[in-house]
């Protein structure tokens, strides 16, 4: 009898260790305050008063902003023989411009990125060196059902548009340096925006500008900036403008690694008494900085911004990546008036370029990952979601379509078993989830 008892304690004991084990493991994909509940997919559009779509329609890309009632115009509906489907003007997706190919640009650009060396050199010593040789060899993990294109392609631009708009977010925010500029491995693109926004124009779409930290970007030269793009680009259909729980109506602007600048050259141009103020002017707009560390948000409040965004999609990369610091930030852009914006992406491996940088990779686990960061984004109320990206492939972040390829040097990741549009829908699901949620926030 003893016997039986000590082997049904045992026996006890490991169901309670296997039980234990088990939810922790769950506990690394679930946010502790999600909506567990959810099912994302499985609810029907909602039933507020939707507005049809219009060509042209100027008021078509406005945002409401905190605590605005109603939200009539935060999308807008399509209708098909089977059914209707929108796309949202609070889901916004960052998008990059800075891909070549030889048929186009006479060389490739971007897809033969380099091995970035570790600044370590012992460390780099350890890993490969050089760089990419498309097209078998691109500088992703995974490889694009369109190849490695041009961003100049035409047809690239119509196909991007349309699996955009088939994962409902309503407004691109584009990667943009100023006329002449480029990233260190790329070149000039400033001159493509205006074949960009006519193509999001014919889907419906609105472009905002995501503001990249050029080499001598000062408060001054942003000032330049900010009036050229509005100059060029505020007429055109497609710019994005939100609407402010004031009722005005503004331009939206990303500014990345905006900790770059001090707090005090912002506020020259981001105050009402700066030196060079826009604010009140024809170039006034929502300015958001970019939160990394835990100590920015004073410096963001004291520049002058109008909110915070993530950007990175690897939970954990950063204080303001982390899906468990967003209900503090969020409390903190609350008190201050401030808009919280994260970002959240289907996962993370840029080992195909940064190739010591494994200890950031941010499986895609068939969309768990992805389904997980929405939850978190969801669950603090925001908004606005920013989706890290559309096509950012040497982070391996996209969501743009993917399929399988073998090579003679190459395996590369696919979205196996799910199809190469799998994560276009998994966005559209939390995007029509998320705007149903916020009709409750509202009412």
């Amino acid at each position: 009898m003893t016997r039986l008892r000590r082997k049904a304690l045992v026996a006890l004991f490991l169901f309670t260790l296997f039980i234990f084990g088990t939810m922790m493991g769950l506990r690394t994909l679930k946010p502790s305050d999600g909506f567990s509940d959810l099912a994302p997919g499985l609810d029907s559009i909602g039933e507020r008063s939707e507005r049809r779509r219009q060509e042209g329609a100027g008021d078509a890309g406005v945002s409401p902003g905190h605590f605005q009632a109603g939200g009539s115009d935060t999308k807008v509906v399509f209708s098909r023989s089977d059914r209707d489907y929108s796309i949202f003007y609070d889901v916004h997706i960052f998008y990059y411009l800075w891909y070549g190919s030889p048929s186009v640009d006479n060389k490739y650009i971007h897809w033969d990125h380099v091995l970035v060396p570790h600044w370590d050199p012992k460390i780099a010593a350890s890993h490969a060196q050089g760089k990419h040789t498309p097209p078998e060899d691109v500088a992703s993990s995974f490889y694009p059902e369109l190849g490695p294109y041009s961003s100049r392609d035409p047809k690239v631009l119509e196909s991007h548009m349309t699996q955009i708009e088939a994962a409902a977010a309503g407004v691109v925010v584009l990667s943009w340096y100023p006329p002449g500029v480029a990233d260190d491995h790329g070149e000039p693109t400033e001159d493509l925006v205006p074949a960009v926004m006519d193509a999001a124009h014919r889907h419906s779409i609105k472009v905002a500008f995501h503001i990249q930290p050029y080499k001598g970007r000062t408060d001054q030269s942003m000032h330049e900036n900010i009036r050229y793009i509005i100059d060029r680009y505020g007429k055109h259909a497609a710019f994005y403008r939100f609407r402010t729980s004031t009722g005005e109506v503004l331009p939206l602007f990303y500014i990345y690694d905006s900790y770059l600048t001090p707090s005090e050259s912002w506020a020259e141009l981001l105050t009402a008494k700066g030196s060079r103020s826009i604010r009140g002017t024809p170039y006034d707009g929502i300015f958001l900085a970019l939160i990394v560390e835990e100590r920015h948000k004073y410096d963001i409040l004291a520049s002058g911004f109008n909110g915070v965004y993530t950007y990175f999609a690897s939970n954990g990369f950063s204080f303001g990546s982390s899906h468990q610091n967003w209900k503090a930030i969020k409390a903190f852009c609350d008190v201050n008036n401030l808009l919280f914006i994260p970002s959240v992406g289907p996962g993370y491996i840029d080992t195909a370029v940064r190739p010591w940088n494994n200890h950031n990779t941010r499986n895609r686990v068939n969309g768990r990952y992805y389904e997980t960061s929405l939850q978190a984004a969801l669950s603090i109320r925001p908004e606005i979601v920013t989706i890290t990206s559309f096509n950012q492939w040497h982070e391996g972040t996209q969501i743009e379509r993917a399929v399988p390829k073998k090579t003679v040097t190459r395996l590369y990741l696919d979205y196996q078993p799910n199809q190469p549009d799998h994560f276009l829908q998994l966005t559209r699901q939390w995007a029509e989830t998320f705007n149903k949620e916020k009709d409750k926030w509202l009412m």
